[in-house]
């Protein structure tokens, strides 16, 4: 994209969502994004993905405000009871995150497709960056990994009902109690996990900061499940991807499977957040996070020097 020279524009390419500054107390914060379904389920998959939509507002430390749909639907080969569910369970999931649905745009394609572009609020002041961890710092994550493989599972009819549910509660957990937690207790950055992995949004945040990470593999939550059906081959094509860009920025420091290397790597939709917090503020903010509902309040891993490899996997 070409460059753009604009001194109210605080936030571009870099960072989680656009912020653009209205006055020295206010700035507009703004983000898209739109996925194809991830659940059997249309209510369920409209849902998710307003979820995954409104999460890059709550990494900036944001508070969403209101949303325009985003939608590409086959209305001749299917009927559109369907789209009304998704767009039910979008709007109910909006709702719950206190964001008003004022419109938005449809195109007719072969493939359902859904999402949100999400407008939010924020003091310049209280911002959270993706791009300001420090050495020393603790890092931490708010939901299990193992999202991509599991919604790949349950595609190739590897899984049962029961599964369905639990991906589903907790890709459609919202962000916004570990986002205020964050804010309560002040970090340095903060991205949220989805389509490059927790290894490949790590290296973003580390790049952004001129720092490196080092990462603890039994410390990293898993979804229950998760290891076998990466055993078993369930493992999405976008993971496979983001192992093949990041593993020249990884040094692994201990013998580690193919199928943990691939769960560090797995493409997540509306995954938690990871965050970088000073080591005095580390119990503070687990304690936060825990009060705040958060499915995990997990310490993975550090904050340290930068090195020549970006990350390092103990």
């Amino acid at each position: 994209m070409p460059s753009v020279k604009d001194d109210k524009l605080l936030i571009g390419l870099k960072e989680d969502a656009a912020v653009y500054q209205i006055n020295p107390s206010l700035a507009i914060v703004q983000t898209v994004d739109f996925i194809t379904p991830v659940l059997n389920d249309p209510y369920a998959f409209g849902a998710v993905a307003a979820a995954n939509a409104i999460g890059d507002i709550y990494a900036m430390g944001a508070k969403p405000a209101y949303a325009l749909n985003i939608v590409e639907f086959p209305v001749k080969s299917l009927p559109l009871s369907i789209l009304q569910e998704i767009l039910k369970g979008g709007t109910d999931k909006a709702l719950e995150a206190g964001v008003t649905i004022a419109g938005g745009h449809s195109v007719e394609d072969n493939a359902p497709k859904y999402g949100m572009a999400v407008t939010g609020f924020v003091n310049p002041a209280q911002m959270v960056r993706k791009s300001g961890s420090q050495k020393g710092d603790a890092l931490f994550l708010t939901k299990p990994l193992g999202i991509g493989i599991l919604t790949t599972a349950i595609d190739r009819g590897l899984t049962g009902s029961e599964t369905e549910q639990e991906i589903y509660n907790i890709m459609a957990h919202l962000n916004k109690g570990a986002s205020e937690a964050m804010i309560e207790v002040g970090v340095h950055a903060c991205t949220d996990i989805t389509g490059f992995g927790l290894l490949g949004h790590l290296r973003e945040m580390m790049n952004g900061s001129n720092t490196s990470a080092q990462v603890f593999l039994n410390k990293i939550p898993l979804i229950e499940g998760a290891k076998e059906l990466a055993k078993a081959g369930a493992i999405p094509a976008g993971t496979h991807n983001n192992y093949r860009y990041i593993r020249n920025n990884v040094k692994w420091e201990r013998h580690s499977s193919k199928e943990e290397e691939m769960l560090l790597c797995d493409a997540q939709t509306a995954g938690g957040l990871l965050i970088a917090v000073s080591q005095e503020k580390a119990e503070q903010l687990k304690t936060a996070l825990m009060k705040a509902g958060c499915l995990v309040t997990a310490e993975i891993g550090r904050v340290i020097e930068k090195s020549e490899r970006v990350i390092e996997v103990f």
